[in-house]
């Protein structure tokens, strides 16, 4: 077998084999094929697409080019989500303690954030003490005894993915729709869960800018997670709007306390039982509303803040900053948006939101940036709220004095502001199951 017919068949459009693709995946992975190549096979792939069949095939042959996460002990229990990402999106701190108070058991692997978009394992980091890294045998013992493990993605977890996604951003396809399919379920396929919740967010803030691509991602992710023994539902919602009110790292764990003491019950609240509804519904082979009715009751009864804590005190973190979250260092300045006129947010750019935020210190623009836990943007308004001139809108927090005028800026020109109150756009677009 050759690589060079593999790349003359896919450009003249016909349907690779199984064992071709693995072929390519494989020997790209043992750096055997060389990037040139790869990268005709990306590009091949952008023009020509890809079978279901194929894009399973790709999937799975990434999934097996590294370490495979053994979760068998744990029988139709384990759950997991993902998120194709956003900002002010700390549902797994919420959502993971509420389906492992209800018996799940959540062992997941989450990265770090880059860009526009956080990251919860630099959210978790934020509580003092968290242990972001353990062994594999450490994981499966709190998975036992907790309910719950969250660590950063292991180094050796579909390798192939990760050196193919740094060819495709080079290479002008990282939009490409069996590639994106592939790229994110054989991450989940290899981490181990039998069942996977995708949140696929769609908007300003997202990946995906337009609704019918997202559909398109989430029917995709939802049949090849199918075709690979799982059992799968995709949860479509909304990122024109920032979620929540709080964007970085410790004040989105703040947030995050306050949706699990029942304090707070809105977009966040919303989307979060959502999700975890779906997660639940999935293990425990249940209706989505009778699941809905549990997640709702975890959290009013106590159970899930509890289960929060418990799982981080097992994790090395200090469950105080959990139990009083006031702990939290809040930054040495901080900055007042003020209102000029009076109107409406009629629209909010939630991806320069999350820039302005990155500016602040939370969140890297390169993957070598140090991230201020503390930094960030709470907001006092959103997309549909009335303001009269001299309102607060926002306020920024930084270490760093001198982004404050830039970041105030960015965040600013994010606003669309409107005379008339604006047509709202629902929290949740569609569930695909």
């Amino acid at each position: 077998m050759r690589m060079y017919d593999i790349l003359l068949k896919k450009r003249r459009g016909f349907e690779l084999t199984n064992d071709e693709i693995d072929f390519f995946i494989q020997g790209y992975t043992r750096g055997e094929i060389p990037d040139y190549q790869a990268s005709a096979f990306c590009m091949a792939v952008c023009y020509s697409g890809m079978t279901e069949n194929e894009i399973t095939a790709l999937t799975m042959s990434m999934a097996n080019s590294g370490d495979m996460v053994d979760l068998t002990r744990f029988g139709n229990l384990t759950v997991d989500k993902h998120s194709t990402g956003g900002v002010g999106d700390k549902t797994s701190l919420i959502i993971c303690p509420i389906v492992a108070s209800l018996g799940g058991r959540v062992a997941k692997m989450s990265g770090r954030g880059l860009g526009h978009t956080g990251g919860t394992v630099d959210k978790l980091e934020a509580i003092p003490g968290y242990r972001t890294s353990m062994s594999m045998d450490e994981f499966m013992d709190q998975v036992e005894t907790v309910g719950l493990a969250l660590i950063g993605q292991t180094g050796n977890l579909a390798p192939a993915d990760k050196k193919l996604y740094a060819l495709r951003d080079v290479t002008a396809t990282v939009d490409c729709m069996p590639l994106i399919t592939s790229s994110i379920m054989s991450k989940k396929i290899a981490a181990g869960s039998k069942n996977i919740v995708l949140d696929v967010k769609t908007g300003s803030g997202a990946f995906m800018k337009t609704l019918d691509d997202s559909v398109e991602l989430a029917n995709n992710m939802v049949r090849i997670g199918k075709a690979c023994g799982r059992n799968v539902t995709a949860v479509i919602t909304d990122m024109d709007t920032p979620l929540g009110y709080n964007i970085g790292n410790s004040l989105e764990v703040i947030e995050a306390v306050k949706v699990l003491n029942g304090c707070q019950k809105d977009d966040l609240y919303e989307v979060s039982v959502a999700l975890a509804a779906e997660m639940t519904s999935l293990f425990m082979n249940i209706s989505a509303n009778e699941a809905k009715a549990l997640v709702e009751d975890s959290i009013e009864s106590g159970k899930a803040i509890s289960k929060m804590v418990e799982w981080v005190k097992a994790q090395g973190g200090d469950p105080s900053f959990i139990i009083d979250p006031d702990k939290f260092r809040t930054c040495t300045y901080k900055y007042d948006v003020i209102a000029n006129e009076d109107g409406y947010i009629g629209a909010m750019n939630a991806e320069e939101i999350g820039k302005a935020a990155c500016i602040l210190g939370a969140g890297r623009i390169t993957k070598d940036d140090k991230i201020d836990p503390e930094a960030g943007i709470i907001l006092a308004k959103k997309k549909g709220d009335h303001f009269g001139k001299g309102d607060l809108l926002a306020t920024l927090y930084t270490d760093k004095k001198d982004t404050l005028s830039s970041a105030s800026e960015i965040f600013l020109g994010a606003l669309t502001l409107s005379s008339a109150e604006p047509e709202m756009t629902p929290l949740i677009a569609k569930i695909i199951r």
